[in-house]
């Protein structure tokens, strides 16, 4: 069978928009640090196509 290449450029972008948010609030907003993690999270596994 043939596997086909998916395009993760999207969940790249996505994951470093979502570590900015999160080093953002990690710096100004400590009480909601764990509201962002999970994205972080997904959005790198997505983007290495581990899931």
């Amino acid at each position: 069978m043939e596997e086909t290449k998916k395009s993760t450029g999207l969940y790249w972008l996505l994951f470093f928009l979502s570590t900015a948010i999160f080093v953002y609030l990690c710096m100004y907003h400590g009480d909601l640090l764990s509201a962002a993690i999970p994205f972080v999270c997904f959005f790198l596994v997505k983007a290495l196509d581990i899931i």
